[in-house]
């Protein structure tokens, strides 16, 4: 198993580190240290605070998607899905919540608030060509191989 190192800040303290809910999970529970309710109108977004700092190993990156459940039930989402934490930040994790919904939702201490997947990073070098190998789509994108 990947080891990721974390320190834990203090408005943190007493709630859990992230974890898999059940065993076959891709995503960990990330869960809010706000130290007091935060409402989120409609159409509003906000930070919000998971007062953890980590080292993630080199070649990987955290990236934090929403939680299907918050976006179907109340239209929470991650407006930078999947927002990318590089190996080399050792800040606080945050994360910018938005809120789609018809009602404001308040976000409470403890809530599973996102989920994080960690994930090897492939580090790619540009080289620049007079042109490009066919293919039978060529060109054609947005919808151009049918209406699905």
């Amino acid at each position: 198993m990947l080891e990721i190192l974390v320190t834990r800040l203090p408005h943190a303290e007493g709630l859990p580190l992230p974890s898999y809910a059940t065993e076959g999970a891709a995503g960990m529970d990330l869960v809010a240290a706000v130290t007091a309710p935060l409402t989120i109108g409609p159409g509003e977004r906000a930070l919000v605070p998971t007062g953890l700092c980590i080292a993630l190993p080199a070649g990987h990156e955290l990236q934090v998607r929403p939680r299907s459940g918050l976006a179907l039930k109340h239209g929470i989402t991650l407006p930078n899905t999947p927002g990318t934490v590089d190996e080399d930040y050792r800040g606080e994790l945050q994360v910018i919540v938005m809120n789609a919904g018809r009602e404001a939702f308040t976000v409470e201490r403890g809530m599973r608030i996102a989920q994080a997947v960690v994930a090897p990073v492939t580090r790619a070098g540009w080289r620049e060509v007079e042109s490009l190998p066919y293919t039978r789509r060529g060109e054609g994108g947005f919808g151009s191989t049918g209406t699905g």
